[in-house]
């Protein structure tokens, strides 16, 4: 049991660290990278779309033992985010009602910032449960489940901080949160290891949640953002990354 345990915390802090992908884009100069953000939004959206479609949905509807409720919880988890996003906007704007409140990532962190922060966290979560109840099963499951986490991670972190850096957070700060976000893998590995029968009741439940999260995210936030560019190219450029966002998602089938 003992060996269970140093696979599965080691396989979550290899994950988590991922959510630091971004530290690569120090290097690039502030102006170049701020227009590669619209790009890294739009590989966010193939990536969480395509995480929902071809990952999340048939996983838990092969599992389901009653698709309809199942349906339900993706429904929950939109109305979920589409409430919180409402009290954020509502924080936001500090009871502002004329045309001057801060909506923009100018006048502050822009509410998306926050609300893909909470998504990614309960997706990471998840991540956290799933890994370590493939270690339960046996060592080269969990090596295995480890290595596709990896691969299917890497560019949805990146899509992320670039989220994260077009709500309005500085590139410090959008590293800063999206590990402290990552580090929810760390509590999630410890439901199967300390209470197994409980891990599969909770997945069944969140999971779906979080997809559902996903597609309010995708849909409502960042695909209108993409649409404020309309330069042809620039359009062609994001349609290209938003494919090869669900494109990886469709290769990393290939590690399951």
């Amino acid at each position: 049991m003992a060996t269970i345990w140093v696979y599965s915390i080691t396989s979550v802090f290899i994950v988590s660290l991922l959510s630091l992908v971004g530290v690569f884009t120090i290097f690039t100069e502030e102006s170049r990278f701020r227009k590669w953000v619209y790009y890294l939004v739009a590989l966010s959206v193939g990536a969480l779309l395509g995480d929902v479609f071809i990952h999340i949905i048939p996983e838990i509807l092969e599992n389901s033992q009653n698709v309809v409720l199942t349906s339900t919880y993706i429904l929950i988890g939109i109305l979920l985010f589409f409430i919180l996003e409402k009290f954020l906007h509502w924080r936001h704007s500090h009871g502002c009602e004329n045309e001057n409140c801060p909506t923009h990532p100018l006048g502050g962190v822009a509410p998306v910032g926050k609300i893909i922060l909470v998504s990614d966290s309960l997706h990471n979560f998840i991540d956290g449960i799933i890994i370590g109840a493939s270690y339960l099963a046996s060592l080269p499951i969990g090596l295995a489940t480890t290595l596709a986490v990896v691969m299917h991670e890497i560019p949805q972190e990146l899509g992320n901080f670039g989220v994260l850096i077009h709500s309005g957070y500085d590139r410090n700060k959008a590293l800063f949160y999206n590990f402290l976000s990552a580090l929810f893998a760390v509590l999630g590995v410890l439901i199967p290891l300390f209470l197994f029968s409980a891990a599969e009741v909770l997945v069944s439940i969140v999971l779906p949640v979080a997809a559902g999260g996903f597609v309010y995210i995708a849909g409502s936030d960042l695909i209108p953002e993409l649409h404020k560019e309309i330069a042809f190219k620039k359009s062609l450029g994001q349609f290209v990354f938003i494919l090869l966002g669900i494109l990886l998602m469709y290769a990393f089938l290939l590690l399951e």
